[in-house]
């Protein structure tokens, strides 16, 4: 080898080197939550540090916020806004228990819950003008009319295809168009992927909707898709007297419930199956 490729070769590797000893570094400063709160002390002092209560949803909303701070996209803003929702719930219940030491840990625990519905009234100000689908869903859910007329211009686009979207469409047709939600449910479950975990609510709210039109084979079978995925509470027994019918019949839907469930696993399920 010659002098100049054996320098070649030895640059090469120090440089290699020092990006490890770089990463490593950055490592090393924030592998605990601790650590990334003596160097980023603005994402955590209005939490309830040092303090056994609500130690989980700290740290997860304590991370997120490094997260938002590294990238302070709309998305990032809108999980830390979820983060913080959990620790509120959790402060509400620990700022009512009495420590046996440290009294200070309750004023802190209040003071903390405090900040919180500051930092739940700052996160949805400025989520407010985003065009993300979940966002205005989320702000509809919170009661903005706006919000609402904002996400029903999105149906049809591929903004919203998406089971969780498609089920959060549902809902406002819930009372206005029996058949249309039965529809957008049923593509919601098309849009599902193999592996993915299903919303019992989905094949509940169909086996309800087509018990309420009076479609009694199609209320029994997505009854019996809910047993056989684990999202129902109804028993055989039940089933079979709520829905009589013809044994022959009965028998015929169990396997088409079976074959269902077996697609919806896999991820190919086709609203034609059910029709």
């Amino acid at each position: 080898m010659s002098i100049a490729r054996r320098s070649t070769t030895l640059i090469k590797i120090s440089l290699a080197a020092a990006s490890l000893t770089l990463l490593s570094g950055c490592f090393e400063r924030h592998r605990s939550t601790d650590s990334l709160c003596e160097n980023y002390p603005e994402i955590c002092a209005d939490t309830n540090l040092n303090d056994g209560q609500c130690r989980l949803q700290r740290t997860n909303l304590i991370w997120q916020r490094y997260d938002v701070l590294k990238n302070p996209v709309s998305g990032e803003k809108f999980k830390e806004l979820k983060f913080t929702y959990d620790y509120q719930k959790c402060l509400e219940f620990a700022a009512r228990i009495e420590p046996t030491e440290l009294k200070e840990r309750k004023t802190r625990r209040t003071s903390a819950l405090i900040k919180s519905y500051e930092s739940i009234r700052r996160l949805s100000e400025e989520l407010a003008k985003s065009d993300d689908p979940e966002i205005i869903y989320y702000r509809w859910s919170q009661g903005d009319k706006g919000a609402l007329r904002q996400f029903l211009r999105l149906e049809g686009s591929p903004a919203l295809e998406t089971p969780e979207l498609q089920l959060a469409l549902a809902t406002y047709y819930t009372e206005k168009d029996k058949e249309k939600t039965i529809q957008l449910l049923k593509h919601a479950l098309e849009l599902y992927e193999r592996g993915q975990s299903i919303k019992p609510e989905i094949i509940q709210s169909l086996a309800t909707l087509s018990h309420q039109t009076k479609s009694i084979a199609n209320a029994y079978l997505w009854s019996r898709i809910g047993t056989e995925l684990g999202a129902s509470v109804v028993s055989q027994e039940k089933l079979i007297s709520f829905y009589p019918m013809p044994e022959e019949q009965r028998q015929l839907l169990d396997i088409k419930a079976k074959k269902i469930s077996k697609s919806l696993e896999k991820g190919n399920f086709s609203a034609r199956m059910v029709n």
